[in-house]
């Protein structure tokens, strides 16, 4: 998953398109587990995706960087976009989209923030946001039904992807992003994680950790411009 050698003229939406095209898992995974590679199941999304980070990231400016955990099915997991669903990626982003139609409630919440910004040019212009694991993860709940699986719901998959997700990092960084500052996208176990990996590893000077957008969406719905102010805090703080 080590970055492919582009010219220098490779812009910051260059390199991230290479990275989708090229990133894979060939590590085992525990039984009833199942890697999300959308850019190798649906070959709209690599294009998809593409046209997002052309029109937003096409230059070579740094980023700082926002780690989330996973992508999960109905956001990145369609769009190839961290905490973009289809109705951000029309609506909000000005992009085309034929298929499905989906609503990631985490996506409401980061389009609310990134509207408070200043609007996705201005908020994509600074910031760039993948995930630990830049692919995502499944399993099957007792009813039959496919649901989302985080790199920590269990130690046997953490233990699988333990490198997988500390090369991601590498890569990431390698993208052209800030590493004086990290944020974080929850305040529970991805936050204890990464903290325990950027000990061991010296990735980045800080990490700035801040509540799921999920978990404000599922129970903090009520106060939920309290969170959209401190994520806007935290992002101007760290920016200057």
């Amino acid at each position: 998953m080590s970055p492919k050698k582009l010219p220098a003229t490779a812009t910051f939406a260059d390199r991230v398109i290479d990275f989708n095209k090229h990133v894979h898992f060939e590590g085992k995974l525990p039984a009833g587990i199942r890697i999300m590679n959308p850019f190798r199941e649906d070959e709209n999304v690599l294009q998809i995706s593409s046209t997002f980070y052309k029109k937003f990231y096409d230059d070579h400016q740094p980023r700082h960087l926002i780690l989330g955990i996973n992508p999960g099915r109905f956001g990145a997991g369609v769009t190839g976009i961290p905490f973009t669903d289809t109705k951000r990626l029309k609506n909000e982003c000005g992009i085309p989209y034929a298929g499905k139609e989906t609503h990631e409630p985490s996506s409401v919440f980061v389009y609310d923030v990134i509207n408070a910004f200043g609007g996705p040019k201005a908020f994509y212009g600074q910031l760039y946001i993948n995930s630990m694991s830049p692919l995502g993860f499944t399993s099957v709940a007792a009813n039959g039904k496919e649901v989302n699986y985080n790199y920590y719901d269990s130690k046997a998959l953490t233990d699988a992807v333990y490198d997988f997700i500390v090369n991601n990092i590498r890569t990431q960084i390698a993208l052209g992003v800030k590493t004086e500052v990290c944020f974080c996208f929850g305040t529970g176990k991805n936050e204890k994680f990464l903290k325990q990996l950027n000990e061991k590893e010296g990735f980045f000077g800080k990490i700035v950790a801040l509540e799921h957008p999920r978990f404000v969406m599922q129970y903090k719905l009520k106060t939920k411009q309290l969170y959209i102010d401190k994520y806007l805090a935290a992002f101007h703080e760290a920016m200057g």
